[in-house]
């Protein structure tokens, strides 16, 4: 099937409508913006999304993906450049934020005979493979680790390790903040911890803030992007159902665009 892509405004039940349309009219950002869900190493996805907003052909808006590049898809790599390269030559037009994935994967080269088995079990291998580097059938011991996080780390194009490092853990505009996971609906959002961002928050998803703040997150799958209360929802997992979702945000809107195969 060609790839594609569709954009569309929810359909709701009347009730469910009428909060999504009251949620709506409280967006208020300084600028419009794109926010794109979790990609998880699906290039091709990338691809059908960047072709409908142009990066360097938008107006004002910025484009803010909010994180998990990497691992469980196969084209982490490919991902990881497209990005790369958009943040390189458009800087005031490109976001990325650092999602829990790619943490893992830099905890992984700083210690991978402590905790990096943790992230080679979470879609790690896939990342390895994307960039040839290949962990075979060998029992995954310590020594193990070490030589593959020194074979990724000699993979990686100049200076990407250092952008992954540099990545912020949210991006905010007026009352609309983007962020890989989560935010604690208790706390402000410049007081938020890093570990609440990149894993999520056990009341973040059944809470609705109190401060007018409108979260705009990825990291928990849905079926379908969708308003909630105080929150927008964009990853509908990538790499398991072959669709990307991302909204444009403007004052009083959000439109919905899916790439699909």
């Amino acid at each position: 099937m060609r790839a594609g892509i569709t954009s569309w405004l929810h359909s709701w039940k009347r009730r469910d409508a009428q909060d999504a349309r009251d949620t709506a009219q409280g967006f208020a950002p300084e600028i419009p913006f794109f926010a794109v869900g979790d990609i998880h190493g699906c290039a091709a996805l990338l691809d059908t999304m960047l072709q409908q907003f142009d990066v360097a052909a938008t107006g004002e808006e910025v484009c803010v993906f909010l994180g998990d590049y990497i691992d469980r898809g196969p084209e982490a790599r490919d991902v990881l450049s497209r990005l790369f390269d958009l943040c390189q030559g458009h800087p005031d037009k490109v976001v990325c934020l650092m999602g829990n994935h790619e943490r893992m994967m830099l905890d992984f080269i700083d210690d991978p005979a402590g905790g990096g088995l943790h992230w080679l079990q979470n879609g790690g291998l896939e990342t390895l493979k994307s960039f040839g580097v290949l962990a075979g059938t060998h029992t995954l011991d310590s020594s193990t680790c070490i030589g593959l996080a020194n074979d990724l780390e000699a993979a990686m194009p100049l200076g990407m390790q250092g952008w992954l490092r540099d990545l912020p853990l949210q991006w905010s505009s007026g009352n609309m903040h983007c962020v890989h996971a989560a935010m604690s609906p208790m706390r402000a959002p410049h007081a938020q911890r890093a570990q609440t961002l990149l894993w999520g928050h056990p009341n973040f998803l059944n809470t609705a803030r109190d401060d007018a703040c409108i979260v705009v997150h990825g990291h928990t799958i849905v079926k379908q992007a969708s308003l909630a209360p105080s929150r927008i929802s964009l990853d509908t997992g990538a790499y398991r159902t072959g669709r990307l979702s991302a909204a444009r945000i403007s004052q009083g809107a959000c439109q919905f665009f899916e790439a699909h195969p």
